[in-house]
């Protein structure tokens, strides 16, 4: 059983990214109609980068877990590791499929939190599972920035936002 467990702790965060994917599969085109910031990325870059950031993310998030003494530790890593993803999850929903751009910027700056914080538990209890989170809390500064463009450019414009 406990193979099954760290093969869960390792692949359910891809899963999950892959049905917020198809939750969201009209991205692509509301990505394609509003003004970008500079240095905003091609539309195909997202199906590419975010399965490679999902699966390290469990990686990461399985090795601390498995450097866990207690079940009091393992709790801990749980929550954080759970808390970030909700709002990762949460994040695509609020932007794309219920357009409240604004309250998704500002969920942007917990998510981003709460992923650093993430980050730095699991690099407490194994070095390398916190240097996994780096592509994904990068990755996640650059989103910010991504959104809180979107939003400026775009706040005004009819259908953009019902926030």
């Amino acid at each position: 059983m406990t193979d099954l467990k760290k093969i869960t702790r390792r692949v359910l965060p891809l899963a999950g990214g892959l049905i917020i994917g198809r939750l969201t599969a009209k991205a692509q085109d509301d990505y394609k109609q509003y003004k970008k910031p500079p240095y905003s990325p091609p539309a195909i870059a997202f199906p590419i980068v975010w399965p490679i950031l999902y699966t390290s993310m469990g990686i990461a998030y399985d090795k601390a877990y498995e450097k866990a003494e207690d079940k009091a530790e393992r709790k801990e890593l749980k929550s954080v590791h759970y808390t970030q993803l909700g709002l990762n999850y949460a994040w695509s929903l609020l932007y794309f499929n219920l357009k409240l751009r604004k309250i998704s910027l500002l969920e942007s700056y917990v998510l981003l939190a709460a992923s650093n914080i993430a980050a730095n538990k699991f690099y407490k209890f194994e070095k390398t599972a916190g240097l996994l989170m780096i592509p994904y809390v990068s990755w996640l500064s650059y989103a910010s920035y991504l959104n809180g463009g979107n939003w400026i450019l775009n706040k005004d414009k009819e259908g953009y936002t019902r926030d």
